[in-house]
């Protein structure tokens, strides 16, 4: 193994070697100055390599080495390039043959001391999908979800023996599903007060994937002001004939819509048939100002394209035509959270797209929770930058 180090020399690089430069260490750089004279002994009088990143003006020297001191690692400049490194004698040494190129790894999963038991629990009998794996989706995309549900009253579908049996839905405590679950007391309809769940880290997402849960339903309010909503939403339900093609077309008209009023819209794939249209809004108006919004918009667009869209929730009248449900948007009603898996065959996943993106999409199901990582790359991705947040307020009746 050979290193070529920065030292001050006078001799110059010759073209024999295909050795590659990581990096530069400084003479002077500490603790490069205890190197000198171990290094000296081994240099060689040419130097075996010429190639990028060896400046003419400041000379290099070869070094044989049988041991390596590796590397404390400085500026990458985007050229593979590691600059400002310094040798690290603290580091534990190598013998030469025994040192590789480093590779990327993904990062790994936080670790948020919640333990998932029966990891290997089959929770999606049709396509195998376990306990574990569903667990190891949310710990991966637990900083995703937390964007759009963090801090937000939460209900639950769970299923503790899998989709395959029964599930049910949850928005109280009913005990056991720890301390990073958290309570909020919201008023009932009868005057009460009943405490919500909500979550403000991965460790609450797992506690409750812990415990049997598959999806996670928000509110459209934050748990520190249940009564200002902040997002809108509308979710195209499709008749069973329908294909996915006129759902798509009518998200389109809805944003298109929804844009004459100066209302910035995003799309999500809700992971079952349809899509959900979703409207951030700046909190400030009542729970009436918010539903009586979306019902007069979902019956505007259903009394324009009769044919097309129906805003009540009759089974009959929905027949070839898309249910524009605007019932999420009530006090006390929840919708899908982006990146929540569904109990549904395949393990589908909620996810959000850009518009664009939506003309090339197939099916509200495109992915499933054994797409983390893509999911994860996509998300960093220009497009579906600040995707679902937008300060617009809701126009006046």
């Amino acid at each position: 193994f050979t290193w070529l180090v920065d030292v001050t020399d006078e001799r110059h690089p010759v073209p024999v070697s295909s050795f590659q430069v990581a990096g530069i260490a400084g003479k002077n750089s500490p603790p490069m100055t205890g190197c000198h004279q171990p290094c000296e002994k081994v240099m060689g009088t040419e130097i075996p390599y010429q190639g990028p990143h060896l400046v003419d003006k400041r000379a290099s020297a070869f070094v044989a080495g049988i041991a390596v001191s590796l590397p404390a690692f400085g500026l990458n400049r985007g050229n593979q390039l590691d600059a400002q490194a310094q040798l690290d004698k603290s580091r534990v040494q190598k013998q030469a043959a025994e040192v590789k190129p480093e590779k990327p790894q993904p990062a790994p999963a936080s670790d948020t001391g919640v333990t998932i038991s029966n990891r290997e629990r089959v929770i999606f009998p049709e396509s195998g999908q376990t306990k574990g794996q569903l667990a190891d989706y949310y710990a991966a995309v637990a900083s995703l979800m937390l964007a759009h549900m963090a801090g937000r009253p939460i209900s639950l579908v769970r299923c503790p023996q899998g989709r395959g049996r029964k599930c049910f839905f949850q928005k109280h405590d009913s005990g056991g599903l720890g301390t990073q679950v958290h309570h909020v007391p919201i008023r009932e309809k009868d005057g009460g007060h009943e405490d919500y769940l909500y979550v403000e880290n991965a460790a609450g997402i797992l506690s409750c994937v812990q415990m049997g849960t598959i999806e996670f339903h928000g509110w459209a309010s934050r748990a520190s002001d249940v009564e200002k909503p902040d997002r809108m939403i509308f979710d195209l339900d499709p008749d069973e004939d329908l294909g996915f093609g006129e759902v798509r077309n009518a998200a389109f008209d809805l944003r298109d819509q929804l844009a004459e009023l100066g209302l910035t819209s995003f799309a999500m794939v809700s992971g079952g048939k349809g899509v959900h249209v979703v409207v951030p809004l700046s909190p400030g108006h009542s729970w009436d100002a918010h539903k009586d919004f979306a019902r007069r918009f979902a019956e505007a667009m259903s009394m324009a394209e009769p044919d097309r869209f129906v805003a009540t929730m009759s089974k009959a009248k929905r027949v070839g035509r898309i249910f524009i449900d605007y019932l999420r948007n009530q006090r006390g009603s929840t919708a899908v959270m982006p990146y929540s898996a569904r109990a549904r065959d395949g393990a589908p996943v909620a996810v959000p797209v850009t518009w664009d993106e939506l003309e090339g999409i197939a099916s509200a199901h495109e992915w499933s929770i054994g797409d983390a990582d893509a999911l994860i790359e996509r998300a960093g991705g220009k497009g579906l930058k600040g995707w679902g947040f937008a300060a617009q307020a809701l126009p006046a009746a």
